[in-house]
């Protein structure tokens, strides 16, 4: 056989090696990628139950004419899975404005940490808010 039409198999053992090297790092990185994504698509759907209670907390106040105080907590079904949600309001230096924080997570577990968190303040004064359909003209 003549030199050089072929490769040893030094050369082969060298290009199994980084092969062997190079592929578990690439299965990794993908993993690690698939991971992120799933965790953001998760994230995305907390803020939007989050922001479907700050509405739903909106519409309740301005019906009864009068805020929620305290912690209230519930379950909500969005994209197909169950959604942890606490809503807890606070007390501002202002009379009249509560602080309200919301809560959610996929787990029922309420030491682990929230995959997001709104705060919003709302105010009280109902009589100063418009579209009022009491007055005449």
């Amino acid at each position: 056989m003549k030199p050089g039409r072929g490769f040893t198999l030094v050369e082969v053992m060298v290009a199994l090696a980084v092969v062997a090297i190079a592929l578990p790092a690439l299965l990794l990185a993908l993993s690690q990628q698939v991971d992120a994504t799933a965790y953001l698509r998760d994230k995305s759907l907390a803020r939007m139950v989050a922001a479907n209670k700050l509405v739903e907390l909106r519409i309740l106040s301005r019906a009864s004419q009068g805020l929620p105080s305290g912690e209230r907590s519930g379950v909500t079904t969005m994209a197909g899975r169950e959604w942890y949600w606490w809503l807890n309001s606070k007390p501002t230096v202002s009379d009249n404005l509560l602080q309200f924080e919301i809560d959610v997570a996929a787990t029922e577990a309420p030491e682990e940490a929230p995959l997001f968190t709104l705060l919003a303040y709302l105010s009280s004064d109902f009589q100063g808010a418009s579209g009022d359909d009491s007055a005449s003209p």
